[in-house]
């Protein structure tokens, strides 16, 4: 067993004896997690070390948030819990947004950092970084637990692991104070606290009843259709779901991070009939996917007459927004076995409900088509002829896993870039944040050991951008590519004011970002037309090294995004003073 450097100074243990930091790491080992995000200092630098020294890969980072969203994608991308390893106060609140993030977005993960003495917390004596990281992490993860004693670890990182990956997964806190890290056992003792626990994630299914009535209202469809969302790239069902369509013939439209489970140029693809899916189906199948806002939670442009087939692990997610019609609980590899074999051999689907979703799919690609090569040209670049640019690039590297986050840069790279792979797609998901680039494109490579292009918004970028130099470090097949248009949206914003300071939304669409990429040794370009471009990416994909792709677009290349027409200057003249 490995004993401490004593680097943090705590008390150092002897052959014969152990801290709670061994036994932390021990524990992790017990579970088989060889991977560790995080970032070091007091009172966790010597666990880092320690976990090194037996095994687990340590990655670290320049800042939490990005280690936390390495710990949640490798979560995603490996049905295992991502581990965070933090400091106290501040730095557990950095990597506190990653774990709820992740907990929103269903990804299992384990942040774990060190807290300072209890009594002077609980009595608010103002001790080093005294902070009650417990009771403020608690309504933001799906399980937290406090250690105070090295004997408890084993038993908390395995609950911790449970709570992370059972039922709906999520992120999970884990509190070990400074006293419990330092803390010395004899070796002999720690050694009986170790055990191989049983069935971490048992399978849930359905009951035989919400089965046979969810078939029994899909087989009476006449106008059906399969929802896939992030849920089923995460449960790894893609073959049980090609079965399905397979065997019913029904059209899919797939979530943005489902995009992959099935193909998205597949003929029964309905991925740009999102509207008509929503007005004109008679009965909806969510696979993986909710209610939520993303689907407009069930209202707006949604036929009021539509009846919903759910499968979901978690019992309250049903009815969330609309009546849930034939909910089916229980996890999703076992659900869509009873469910296919419960399917008849022949549906009832209306003969002319596919072939209008065809014909409406083929009219649409070949106006974006259109749209793409009008833009081809473009100069200066915007976001379509850039696009235009790395679309074929992208097919021809289909294993490449793609991260992808921005406002423009966010929406347009999802409609243009086709993927044909489950996993593949990586962005900002539930929530909608921004600033899980860097990390997420670490999480990723590290994960699957495959190549990675991230295509970020200028301003995306900006929220991660320092942790470019954690993938120069890590020598990890990588490659970012900004498109910078000056802005958030763009960069022609004016300050309503008058004055010399730029305005809310304008960057600086002269930067050149390539030159992050030479401060840290990567690969990089700087590109103007889309010739440059594609011949850029094409060779950074090729590297399976570090690269980044400065990508300069026009000023006023991109539109303001979503329901924010009150931010043009024209709009606000009423409220200005």
């Amino acid at each position: 067993m490995t004993t401490s450097n004593n680097t943090t100074g705590t008390a150092q243990s002897s052959p014969s004896q152990v801290t709670g930091m061994d036994i932390l790491v021990r524990a992790l080992r017990m579970v088989d997690i060889d991977t560790m995000y995080g970032l070091v200092g007091i009172p966790v630098t010597e666990v880092a070390y320690i976990a090194q020294a037996n095994g687990i890969r340590f990655v670290g980072f320049r800042h939490e948030q990005q280690a936390g969203m390495a710990a949640a994608t490798h979560g995603f991308l490996t049905q295992t819990p991502g581990i965070l390893l933090t400091v106290s106060s501040l730095g557990f609140m950095n990597g506190l947004t990653a774990t709820a993030n992740a907990t929103v977005n269903c990804y299992p993960m384990i942040q774990i950092s060190g807290s300072s003495v209890r009594e002077p917390i609980d009595l608010e004596q103002g001790t080093y970084e005294g902070l009650d990281q417990l009771n403020i992490a608690k309504p933001l993860v799906k399980a937290a637990y406090r250690v105070n004693k090295p004997e408890d670890i084993p038993t908390a990182v395995v609950r911790a692991y449970r709570a992370a990956i059972s039922g709906r997964p999520g992120g999970v806190y884990l509190d070990i104070t400074t006293p419990c890290l330092g803390a010395i056992m004899d070796a002999a003792d720690a050694n009986k606290l170790f055990y191989t626990p049983v069935d971490l994630c048992p399978a849930m299914p359905p009951s035989p009843e919400s089965v046979k009535r969810a078939a029994q209202l899909l087989a009476s469809a006449k106008k059906p259709a399969f929802i896939l969302g992030k849920g089923a790239a995460y449960a790894r069902v893609e073959d049980k779901i090609k079965e399905l369509v397979s065997k019913t013939g029904i059209p899919y439209l797939p979530m943005s991070m489902g995009k992959g489970v099935m193909p998205d140029n597949g003929p029964l693809s309905a991925v740009s009939c999102r509207s008509t899916i929503m007005s004109d189906a008679d009965v909806v199948v969510l696979v993986g996917a909710r209610l939520n806002w993303l689907l407009s939670r069930g209202r707006g442009k949604w036929s009021p007459d539509t009846k919903f087939i759910q499968f979901d692990i978690a019992a309250e997610e049903i009815d969330v927004n609309r009546p849930i019609a034939a909910p089916v609980v229980g996890d999703l590899a076992s659900s869509l076995d009873a469910f296919i074999a419960a399917l008849p051999d022949k549906m009832n689907i209306d003969p002319e409900w596919v072939p209008k979703l065809q014909a409406e799919t083929k009219a649409k690609n070949e106006k974006f088509k259109q749209r793409l090569v009008s833009n081809a040209s473009a100069q200066p670049m915007n976001h379509w002829s850039a696009l235009n640019a790395i679309k074929p690039v992208m097919a021809a590297n289909p294993d490449v896993i793609l991260v992808n986050e921005g406002a423009n840069t966010l929406d347009d790279t999802r409609v243009c870039i086709d993927m044909t792979l489950p996993r593949h797609r990586i962005d900002c998901a539930t929530w909608a944040i921004m600033g899980m680039g860097m990390g997420s494109c670490i999480g990723a490579a590290v994960a699957t050991g495959k190549s990675v292009v991230a295509i970020e918004g200028d301003s995306a970028f900006g929220f991660s951008g320092m942790d470019f130099s954690t993938i120069c470090r890590f020598n990890l097949p990588v490659t970012v590519v900004i498109f910078n248009n000056g802005g958030i949206y763009n960069g022609i914003g004016v300050n309503m004011a008058g004055t010399s300071d730029p305005a809310p939304t304008t960057l600086d669409v002269r930067a050149r970002y390539d030159k992050i990429g030479d401060a840290f040794g990567a690969k990089t370009y700087y590109v103007t037309k889309p010739a440059e471009l594609t011949q850029a990416l094409t060779e950074a994909i090729a590297s399976k090294a570090p690269a980044l792709i400065d990508v300069q677009l026009a000023a006023d290349s991109g539109k303001e995004s979503g329901h924010i027409g009150y931010l043009n200057p024209a709009a606000l003249e009423h409220i200005v003073v």
